[in-house]
């Protein structure tokens, strides 16, 4: 089972799950998704495949017995964002991340069945001089990244064979048109300036979604009981991004400054080592060519 199936990240691991021959239930609550109309792009993608069964549940209200009759879950479904977590937000944070992941591990506590959980890499706070391992204190910024140590904690304390999966700055076809580099793409196809939070000095370890997807097929196959980085292990600033962007596109791209968003981690950097020892996964795709797939996916959904 894949929740948040019809999400940027979940609707491509549900495929690549089922092009490897397993059984894919894909799971997710369409009205509640953070970006509607690309949920229903994607859901509508996956109803064509073959070995994928659609299955319309949110998590946090109702029964979920039957579903975690699965051998396997991976639970991709959650409320994503930093920025909108404030306010009203830290309700929608809690319900969508902590109450749905209390109810779903409680309902694969009946069988024992092995869950690989998403975290963030946000759960951090901002790197230093080095990058973050896992054994790192966390120092989470703002109630999204609360929220995912919560996760994380009700995870740990399951007693299931948990796989926790802490994601750094995905980016690739399909990003929700809310996240950086759509909103870049965007607005550099139509000759605007790039909305750019800050002075454009942060930076991250930016990681192609084909790239986590690897990740997470591999860690299906894990025992469980460990937390494990899934980031690029090169951090570029926000500014040199812009120029990769800007040379794929073969524009000078204009910026537009904006205010800093409240928790946004000044620079997100992973030491993937843990993940290279135990999924045998290093990341494979720089960030030139995972901006020309994101730049051509977007040109076709124009």
């Amino acid at each position: 089972m894949v929740t948040g199936a019809a999400g940027f990240i979940g609707s491509h691991v549900a495929e690549a799950l089922a092009l490897d021959g397993h059984e894919v239930i894909a799971v997710d609550a369409l009205e509640r998704a953070a970006a509607p109309g690309a949920a229903r792009r994607n859901w509508a993608g996956l109803a064509d495949r073959a070995g994928i069964t659609l299955v319309e549940a949110d998590l946090a209200a109702d029964d979920l017995a039957k579903l975690a009759e699965s051998d396997a879950v991976v639970h991709l479904a959650g409320r994503p964002g930093v920025r909108t977590s404030w306010g009203a937000g830290r309700a929608l944070a809690e319900r969508d991340n902590v109450t749905a992941t209390r109810r779903l591990l409680a309902a694969c506590r009946e069988r024992g069945t092995k869950v690989v959980v998403a975290s963030s890499s946000s759960v951090y706070g901002s790197a230093g001089t080095r990058p973050h391992r896992e054994d790192d204190p966390p120092a989470p910024e703002s109630p999204y990244a609360a929220s995912k140590l919560e996760v994380e904690r009700l995870a740990a304390a399951s007693g299931l064979p948990v796989t926790v999966l802490r994601y750094f700055s995905v980016y690739g076809p399909r990003q929700r048109p809310d996240m950086a580099f759509h909103r870049f793409i965007e607005a550099a196809l139509e000759g605007r300036p790039l909305p750019v939070f800050g002075d454009g000095t942060r930076a991250r370890s930016f990681t192609h979604v084909r790239d986590v997807v690897a990740a997470t097929a591999a860690a299906v196959a894990l025992p469980g009981g460990a937390t494990v980085n899934v980031g690029h292990p090169e951090p570029v600033t926000v500014r040199d991004a812009i120029g990769v962007l800007g040379r794929v596109l073969g524009v000078a791209p204009r910026v537009r400054g904006e205010e800093p968003v409240a928790g946004d981690a000044v620079k997100t950097w992973a030491d993937a080592g843990r993940a290279a020892r135990l999924l045998g996964w290093t990341a494979r795709i720089g960030l030139a060519e995972g901006l020309r797939e994101q730049v051509e996916w977007q040109r076709s959904t124009r």
